[in-house]
């Protein structure tokens, strides 16, 4: 604890200065005498009382002088930097993200299951950053707005549910959206995810159209190509990625792409991803001083009732 102008306790000895230098209060004298013995043998409670009140208004002069003091404590809160980005996640969930072609902890999961646990992990870690997250299967839907409340863009990752938005992939109509998203923001640092496992089969507009959309407003793309097989290397597989697409859509849009066909690709691709686009990290927390002063003056206001309660008559 610390004062803020402490030099104001010199006004503590004022009073007494006062009366040393003022003459001397003449009261008046009773106009009858009563000899002593009889004080004595009064009943009780007609004597005169002693007055507490210069005691009372002593300690409120006190309390007064404190207060004027500015008692303070140091206090310290963490400060949420913010980073002048705001990205939002283009989720695809088409039903092949049903496969159970990855694995965690051991055990065979889904496409969805991996890619939210992995979303999850890497919007938590945006600290500074605005979020959002769009969804899209053979629609589009803004599941979460632009928000600094990383808990609740996660949230909406982990209830996203594959058949909410169609069974499709609307990889140009999930793009579209994503960019409207971030047009309407004037933030120096504007990025999309694409995360998708499939071909575009439901957009109105192909997909590269929408990046180059995208780059004449500044906005940066990112493309994770998900699943083991491509249309590159194995054309006739059933639920293969279009990689040349996403590539081409990252390229035009000055991003990068990220193939991933295991849980082991699925990390390193976050791990790149904060690399590309950092974090403001860790930040100093903020001291600031909590000001004490209302309770040495509420103290004085009630010393000052008590002393005005028992003044004598």
């Amino acid at each position: 604890m610390s004062l803020a102008a402490p030099w104001v306790l010199a006004l503590l000895p004022l009073p007494l200065l006062i009366r040393w230098l003022l003459p001397p209060l003449v009261r008046p004298r009773a106009a009858l005498e009563v000899p002593g013995f009889l004080l004595a043998h009064a009943a009780p409670g007609t004597a005169p009382g002693i007055s507490r009140a210069p005691r009372l208004a002593a300690l409120a002069w006190l309390l007064l002088v404190v207060a004027l003091a500015g008692p303070q404590v140091q206090r310290q809160a963490q400060v949420i930097p913010a980073s002048g980005r705001d990205i939002v996640l283009a989720l695809d969930l088409s039903g092949s993200m049903e496969q159970a072609d990855f694995t965690l902890d051991g055990q065979p999961v889904s496409r969805l299951d991996a890619v939210k646990r992995t979303a999850q992990a890497f919007v938590r870690g945006r600290t500074g950053d605005r979020i959002g997250l769009v969804i899209f299967g053979g629609r589009a839907y803004v599941a979460a707005p632009l928000t600094f409340d990383l808990d609740a863009v996660a949230q909406a990752i982990d209830e996203a549910q594959i058949g909410i938005s169609g069974r499709g992939t609307a990889i140009a109509d999930g793009l579209g959206l994503a960019i409207r998203r971030l047009q309407a923001s004037d933030a120096p640092g504007r990025v999309v995810v694409l995360l998708s496992d499939g071909v575009d089969t439901s957009g109105s507009v192909p997909a590269v159209d929408a990046a180059r959309l995208a780059a004449s407003h500044g906005l940066r793309i990112h493309t994770v190509a998900l699943g083991p097989d491509d249309l590159e290397t194995r054309p006739a597989a059933r639920d293969a990625v279009d990689v040349a697409t996403l590539r081409a859509v990252a390229e035009t849009a000055g991003g990068a792409l990220f193939r991933v066909r295991d849980t082991a690709d699925l990390t390193a691709m976050a791990e790149a991803l904060d690399r590309l686009e950092p974090s403001p990290g860790e930040q100093p927390p903020l001291r600031y001083w909590r000001s004490l002063w209302v309770w040495p003056a509420m103290l004085c206001a009630a010393c000052l009732v008590l002393a005005a309660i028992r003044r004598p008559e």
